[in-house]
């Protein structure tokens, strides 16, 4: 009897020359990995957040099941899929329009209606930025449980902007929303947005009507008459004033030239009678001398040639010649 020894599928070869033993022994280590592979990706996962946003860590088991308090920073993250999930918000800044124009945000009529202290009915095409801040995205997962921005922009935003556009809008009346009073109406709105999301950090950068409110056309022709004749009132006034201060200008210089004449005249006046009051028969008799002296002195020496006749009566005779 022979005795055999060794491993008798050793003895046997394979493919390749190879012994089936190790052939075996090598396709038992490759199932092996590859069952180890797909337990280890099943129990460790890698991600990565993007630039620009903060992640959240779900924890799925354990007794510290929900979120954690702690936001994920930038970079590779490493978690297992069986135990925890891992979600990620964008903190850059957020922009969306809400209009009546399908070309603009979601293709149908999205814009706002609110009423207004007549209870008007008020429609205007609105524009919201608002960012959510890093530190603070576990507590928006908390208090919203979204994991989808879009849902959380255009459904619970949206609301929170419709309610506080309604609640404002109670307390002014249409013609103050649609003119002079538009941007304070419009900051009080944003203030109340911001106070209803500032605490679990989302922040509102900017917030505001795209284009007129939408009001029916007679409110629209009401306001805008209105306005017009205040505009037309306020012409009329300027044009008045001006008017008025150019006949005050005139009103001026013929006063000053009356007064002019006045002391002119008056002066004249006083200097007469400075003349009169220094007059006497001395000086009257002084100036007659002096004329006739006058006189004297432009005399040629040559005679008159021709008097006048005798009575008077302007007859003219002729002096004979020496």
């Amino acid at each position: 009897m022979t005795i055999l020894k060794g491993n008798f599928q050793d003895d046997k070869t394979g493919l390749a020359g190879l012994p089936l033993g190790k052939i075996l022994r090598w396709v038992g280590i490759a199932f092996a990995v590859l069952v180890g592979w797909i337990l280890l990706g099943n129990i460790i996962r890698v991600t990565r957040i993007d630039a620009g946003h903060a992640g959240i860590e779900i924890n799925l088991a354990g007794s510290q099941r929900g979120a954690s308090d702690i936001p994920i920073r930038t970079g590779w993250v490493f978690y297992s899929p069986l135990k925890s999930q891992v979600l990620q918000f964008p903190t850059y800044v957020q922009t969306v329009k809400w209009t009546r124009n399908p070309n603009e945000g979601h293709p149908v009529n999205e814009e706002m209606g609110f009423n207004s202290k007549e209870g008007m009915e008020i429609a205007a095409d609105v524009s919201l930025s608002y960012a959510i801040e890093g530190t603070k995205v576990p507590e928006f997962y908390v208090k919203y449980r979204i994991s989808d921005l879009e849902n959380f922009t255009h459904g619970i935003l949206r609301d929170i902007v419709r309610n506080s556009l309604n609640e404002v809008a109670s307390t002014y009346t249409v013609e103050d929303i649609y003119g002079e009073k538009k941007a304070e109406f419009l900051k009080k709105v944003e203030v109340m947005i911001e106070s209803k999301v500032s605490p679990v950090g989302v922040s509102v950068q900017q917030f505001g009507f795209i284009g007129a409110p939408h009001v029916p056309a007679v409110i629209a022709n009401s306001i805008t008459a209105k306005a017009q004749a205040i505009q037309e009132a306020e012409r009329a006034k300027n044009e008045l004033a001006t008017t008025q201060a150019e006949a005050a200008k005139k009103i001026a210089e013929a006063e000053g030239d009356a007064r002019s004449q006045v002391l002119r005249a008056q002066g004249e006046a006083d200097a007469n009678r400075i003349r009169q009051s220094s007059l006497t028969a001395q000086l009257l008799e002084l100036r007659r001398l002096e004329n006739q002296r006058a006189l004297i002195d432009r005399w040629n020496g040559q005679l008159p040639t021709v008097e006048t006749g005798q009575g008077g009566g302007g007859i003219m005779l002729q002096l004979p010649k020496p």
